[in-house]
């Protein structure tokens, strides 16, 4: 399987084997600017021939995707609403392709299957995933639902709010946002993934854990669950 998980600044890809771990390298290019959906799937085709030999396709996309079509995608380009983005891309690699909101991709690598587990992300945006038991509970968008003030998680928590107040608040600020979090859905355990995970200084709670980056490509392997 190959998986890629396209991200506002990066776009990811490597080959999972059946039971989903790593076959090759992970290779990473910057999203092209703007990020239309004919930019993006021509860095993807690049991305899978450095790769190698797969058979198919599992997609992480920032933003809400229903049936391998995609509904929103607030740091990317306009054009991606309501772009049947598994269609197009099985067209271009010949392979079936699936896909999923990026943020539920990484939650399936991430989670233990036990109870309720939340999953964030951190990087250009915010993402959010929430799974009952292993089960997900599908478009939980998180990010953009009113937090303080009128201003939503992502406009607190995204990568544009951090560089403008610095480490030190957007640390306390997400320390925050975790504890309103947590009363919100009585989770067992949060996951917290993306690139600006890394930048995280204060200590997290005992029922959070930090996840590698590249668990936005493992989790690719889970869209796949009823074929061998």
């Amino acid at each position: 399987t190959l998986a890629v998980d396209i991200g506002g600044t990066g776009i990811k890809a490597l080959v999972l084997s059946a039971t989903g771990k790593p076959l090759t390298e992970r290779n990473r290019i910057k999203t092209p600017r703007p990020a239309t959906p004919g930019a993006v799937i021509t860095t993807i085709v690049g991305l899978a021939k450095d790769q190698g030999k797969f058979d198919r396709v599992s997609v992480g996309f920032p933003g809400v995707v229903r049936r391998g079509v995609t509904v929103t995608a607030p740091n990317l380009d306009g054009n991606w609403r309501n772009f049947k983005l598994a269609e197009a891309l099985s067209e271009k690699l010949g392979k079936p392709v699936r896909v999923a909101n990026d943020a539920d991709v990484q939650g399936f690598g991430a989670i233990e299957g036990h109870g309720v587990e939340l999953v964030l992300t951190l990087g250009t945006g915010m993402g959010s995933a929430l799974f009952v038991d292993g089960r997900l509970v599908p478009n939980l968008e998180m990010a953009h639902h009113p937090y303080q003030r009128g201003r939503t998680y992502e406009e607190l928590l995204g990568d544009k709010a951090r560089k403008k107040i610095g480490k030190k608040k957007w640390n306390r600020r997400l320390i925050t946002a975790i504890a309103t979090l947590e009363h919100a859905f009585n989770y067992n355990r949060l996951y917290i993934g993306g690139g600006n995970a890394q930048k995280i200084i204060l200590k997290l709670p005992s029922n959070t854990r930090i996840v590698e980056n590249v668990v936005g490509l493992l989790g690719g392997i889970a869209l796949w669950r009823d074929q061998p």
